[in-house]
Parts: structure tokens; C-alpha cells; sequence
């Protein structure tokens, strides 16, 4: 090797670990600093642990509600079509989640969806309707929500009976009063007495209880333990005095089908209204706009979350800038004895940083065991799809921005110190 490349090498290495050296040495001074001022430091890093730990809970318990709604999505089966009444952007919400009422499907139009003719490949379909109404049974009275629906409701729900029977098709023909309860609001209501053959009255009208669900666990399209489910005539003629019905819940052969049915789906409506007055959803449909509507929530919670990250910053910038007022002697001193502007610059560069990083690593903590809690306790309360989640990319992304507000909201107060007058600084009181 040339003598002169060795001695570039050389040179280049000893640069370097004087460098490293002098990092190091500002590192250790930082630390020694924030050690003198323990109570300051830890007020000073206050504003960035609550705002890395809000961002971090934000994000953990965003991410396990998107895995608890679209975890009970796919539970639901995807090869189920829902058609709601109310022409809507395939893109944006339906009509009736807007809160509008709109009254062109009927139980006939889930006839001819059933016809063969029609639409080859739907294996089952019922129409849904629900109303509110008070409940009573001897002493006891308890406002419920019912659902009025065809017999196919047990098929396309995947409910179990567990005492008694559903209501069939004969009984939605006959209007034949009569009601299956969800395992809890029976137990509510009836205690310790069997609920088969009780009469109860909702609204005034007396039903009879022929049948008990089994237990299934919340869910958040549907509370079925709590649910009270008749046939859908009953609810229309009898309970609401309506013809309508809100929506049609479908089931597919097979997932192959899907495409087509959807289509045959839509020409027989459209054949029989004249005009395109529904919505088709399917259960991919419904997974995705869930899932854009929880990303957009989680990213606004963030988003305001992270102010609380800007204030820290100014917090570390104000507390720097008293730091350097009281260290002007000895930035007067060390500048007389031969540290140069930079040396002044990378030591209180570095002491922001290192604060600032603290401070995350603090927030990084506390937000992962809030986060883990909350899970916990989700799960607790009857929601096991629900998943405790902290990404890898979050943890770096919280202490990148740590780092990042330190040596932003470090540079101002850094520069003032480098550019304090030796002189000066060291006649300073």
C-alpha cells in the first residue's frame, strides 16, 4: 500500500475516534446533567411521556378494535349478501346508516330473490326488521329491542337453539305470536323458572316463548344472548304497522357464485322496481368499509394525540434555554480553555436528545402496558377477537420522533449557547 493511502487511513481513523470520543463525552455530561436536575428532567420530559404513551395506547387499542370488528366479519361467514333499501355509492355508507328511512323492500322481493329463476345459486335468504318495545311478565317490565325475521334466520345466523325450537315459515304465514329469547334476557326475566310455553306481552300483545338460544357471546353486529327474535309478519302487521321490511340477509352456495349472484341480485330488483332504489353488500364489501372507517378513526386519535408531542417538544426547548442561561459561566470557560463553537453546539445538542429519547423510551413503556390492560380487559368483558397489538414500526416510529423533537426543538437553545462570547459569558451573574 502507498505510504501516502496509509497515512489517510490512518488520519481518517484517528478523526473518527476523537469523534466518537467527543459524542461519548457528551453523552456522559448530558446524563450527568439530568442526574443534578432529576426533578426538572422528569418534568421537562413529562409532556413527551404522555404524548409517545397517547400515541402508542391510540394506535394498540385502534389496531385490536379493527381485529374485533373485521375478526367478527369473517366469523359471520363470507358468503353472505346483504341488500338494503336506498340507492347508495358503492363506495360510501348505505342510505340507512345515515339514519333515513326508506320503505321499497318488502318480503316479496326476498321471494323472488329465492326463485331459482331468478338468482340460481342463494341457498337461503330472510327479511329483517327490528322495532323497540316494553316488555312484561308478571312484576316484571324491561324495554327490549326485537327483531322480526323469517325461519331462515337460524341458517344464516348460525344460532343454536338450546330449549324448544325456532318458529318456522308456518308460523311467519300464520302470524303466529311467538318469540325465541337469547340465553341472557331469559335468564333475566325468568330466573330459575323455565321459560318454554310462558306467555309474556310486548307492546300489549301476548306472545308465547317456544324456544331458548344457546350462549354465544357479544358481538358487535348483534347481541344474540340478549336478543328476542319473531316471526317477521308479526313484527310488521302486528307490533309495527308497516309492510316493509329494513333489510334482506342472504346466503351463497358457494363463494364461487358470488359475483353472479350479486348480479342476478340487482336485475331482479331492478325488474321489479323499476329503478335502482337498493344496495348490495357483500361480506368483502362490508370488511372493507370497515376497515377504512377504524383506519381513519385511529389515524385522527393520532393525529391528535401527537399534539401533545409539540407542546413537549417547546417544554424541552424553554427548560434548554433556561439551561443555557445557567451554564453561561461555564460555556465561558470551556470556550477559554479551547472548545470550539461545535463542541459547545453537539454538548447541549446531544444533552435535548438525550432528554428527549428518555422521555419516549418512559412514554414507549407506559403506553404498551396500558395498551396490554385495556386488551385484557376487553377480553374479560366477552370480546376474545379482540387482540393486544403493538407493531415493531410504531415502537421505532414513537422513539424516531423522540429523537427527532430533540434535535429540532434543541437546535435554537444548542446555537445560543455556541454563540455566546467567551468573554462575556464568563463575567456573566
Amino acid at each position: 500500500m502507498p505510504l501516502f493511502l496509509f497515512l489517510h487511513e490512518v488520519r481518517t481513523g484517528i478523526l473518527y475516534t476523537i469523534l466518537a470520543m467527543t459524542i461519548l463525552d457528551s453523552y456522559k455530561t448530558s446524563l450527568k446533567n439530568l442526574r443534578v436536575n432529576k426533578r426538572r428532567s422528569l418534568l421537562t420530559m413529562l409532556g413527551l411521556i404522555i404524548g409517545i404513551s397517547s400515541v402508542i395506547l391510540v394506535m394498540s387499542t385502534g389496531a385490536g378494535a379493527q381485529s374485533l370488528i373485521t375478526g367478527q366479519v369473517a366469523a359471520r361467514g363470507t358468503d353472505q349478501i346483504v341488500v338494503l333499501s336506498g340507492a347508495s355509492d358503492p363506495e360510501g355508507p348505505p342510505a340507512q346508516a345515515l339514519g333515513i328511512v326508506i320503505t321499497t323492500l318488502t318480503e316479496e322481493d326476498k321471494d323472488a330473490l329465492l326463485d331459482k329463476h331468478n338468482v340460481a345459486h342463494l341457498s337461503h335468504a330472510a327479511g329483517y326488521i327490528t322495532g323497540n318495545g316494553l316488555l312484561k311478565w308478571e312484576s316484571e317490565n324491561r324495554n327490549v329491542t326485537y327483531t322480526g325475521a323469517n325461519a331462515s334466520y337460524e341458517l344464516i345466523e348460525n344460532v343454536t337453539v338450546s330449549e324448544g325450537r325456532f318458529f318456522s315459515e308456518a308460523d311467519n304465514d300464520a302470524r303466529d305470536a311467538v318469540i325465541v329469547m337469547g340465553k341472557s334476557i331469559a335468564e333475566e326475566i325468568f330466573g330459575n323458572s323455565n321459560p318454554l310455553g310462558e306467555r309474556v306481552k310486548i307492546d300489549g300483545k301476548q306472545f308465547r316463548v317456544i324456544g331458548v338460544l344457546a350462549a354465544q357471546g357479544s358481538s358487535i353486529f348483534e347481541d344474540v344472548d340478549n336478543a328476542i327474535i319473531m316471526p317477521l309478519r308479526v313484527a310488521q302487521y302486528e307490533l309495527l304497522g308497516v309492510r316493509h321490511i329494513t333489510f334482506i340477509r342472504s346466503k351463497v352456495e358457494s363463494e364461487e357464485f358470488m359475483e353472479q349472484t350479486e348480479e342476478e341480485i340487482a336485475n331482479t330488483l331492478l325488474d321489479r322496481h323499476g329503478e335502482e332504489d337498493f344496495s348490495i353488500r357483500n361480506s368483502a364489501d362490508l370488511l372493507d368499509i370497515l376497515t377504512t372507517i377504524t383506519n381513519a378513526l385511529k389515524f385522527f386519535l393520532v393525529a391528535i394525540a401527537a399534539v401533545s408531542l409539540f407542546v413537549g417538544g417547546i417544554g424541552i426547548m424553554n427548560i434548554m434555554l433556561i439551561a443555557v442561561k445557567e451554564k453561561t459561566r461555564e460555556v465561558g470557560l470551556r470556550k477559554s480553555v479551547g472548545a470550539t463553537d461545535s463542541d459547545i453546539l453537539k454538548q447541549f445538542l446531544i444533552e435535548t436528545i438525550v432528554l428527549s429519547l428518555l422521555g419516549g423510551i418512559i412514554g414507549l413503556v407506559i403506553g404498551v402496558l396500558l395498551a396490554f390492560g385495556i386488551a385484557k380487559g376487553v377480553q374479560a368483558a366477552g370480546y376474545p377477537d379482540y387482540k393486544f397489538m403493538v407493531s415493531i414500526g410504531s415502537i421505532f416510529m414513537s422513539l424516531g420522533v423522540t429523537s427527532l423533537i430533540g434535535l429540532v426543538f434543541g437546535v435554537f437553545p444548542a446555537r445560543r449557547a455556541a454563540q455566546l462570547d467567551p468573554i462575556d459569558a464568563l463575567h456573566y451573574e
